[in-house]
C-alpha cells in the first residue's frame, strides 16, 4: 500500500497518522525518561495501525473481521496508557491523542459491526 492507498482509506489513514503521533510522543516520553510507558504506548499505538493494514489484505471477511478487533483491543489499551499519562503529572498533555483515539475507537467499531452485518 502506497501514500495514494493511505489516503484514499479512512480508517488506515486515521491509524497511520495516529501512529506518527504516538511515535512522536513516545520519544518525548523517553526525552523525560518515561521509558516504561514510553515503550507501552509505542508498542500498542502502532499495533493499532499494523492490525488495520494487516486487514486490508484479509484471507476472508472473518479474517478481516478478526484483524479489526485486534486492533479495537490495542485501541483500549492504548487508551489505559494515555490516561494514566494524563492523569499524572509527571507527564506532558496528551489531550490531543485522546481525541483522536475516540475517533479511531469509533470508527473501528463502526466498521467492525457493519462488517458483521455483511457476513451474517
Amino acid at each position: 500500500m502506497d501514500n495514494n492507498k493511505i489516503n484514499e482509506n479512512l480508517i488506515v489513514k486515521l491509524s497511520f497518522d495516529f501512529s506518527l503521533m504516538i511515535i512522536e510522543y513516545a520519544e518525548i516520553l523517553e526525552q523525560k525518561r518515561k521509558f516504561v510507558i514510553a515503550n507501552q504506548l509505542l508498542k500498542s499505538g502502532t499495533s493499532i495501525g499494523a492490525n488495520i493494514w494487516e486487514a486490508q489484505n484479509a484471507e476472508s471477511k472473518a479474517n478481516f473481521i478478526h484483524k479489526m478487533k485486534i486492533s479495537a483491543k490495542e485501541c483500549e489499551e492504548t487508551k489505559y496508557w494515555l490516561l494514566l499519562c494524563k492523569h499524572s503529572s509527571q507527564y506532558p498533555n496528551n489531550d490531543n491523542l485522546l481525541e483522536k483515539i475516540e475517533i479511531l475507537q469509533k470508527v473501528l467499531n463502526k466498521i467492525i459491526a457493519t462488517s458483521k452485518r455483511v457476513v451474517s
